[in-house]
């Protein structure tokens, strides 16, 4: 749901539960206000939880123990390392 959408329906109910003052007979305009408070505040829960779980840091592995998180990509040819060589231009840059 993201953290922008729960703000808005804590808004939303807010607004429902504490300033609106309509009679519509079969629906109660405060307990959808409420619901509409939980659901936004289990929203920002859930979206802070799982960003959370996304910034864990990796510990690294005891010496003895080596573990390779991403081998360099370096190009072989007949066992021998090439040089890779790039030429960056910026666009709208006449040559």
């Amino acid at each position: 749901m993201g953290i922008g959408g729960s703000i808005f329906l804590i808004a939303l109910g807010a607004i429902f539960a504490f300033a609106v003052e309509a009679d519509l007979g079969w629906l109660d305009l405060a307990v959808v206000g409420w619901v509409l408070m939980l659901a936004g505040v289990a929203g920002l829960l859930a979206t802070l939880y799982f960003w959370s779980s996304r910034r864990r840091t990796v510990v690294a592995a005891p010496a003895r123990e080596e573990r390779v998180v991403a081998d360099r990509v370096v190009p072989v040819q007949d066992n021998q390392v090439m040089q890779e060589y790039r030429e960056v231009r910026r666009p709208g840059r006449p040559v």
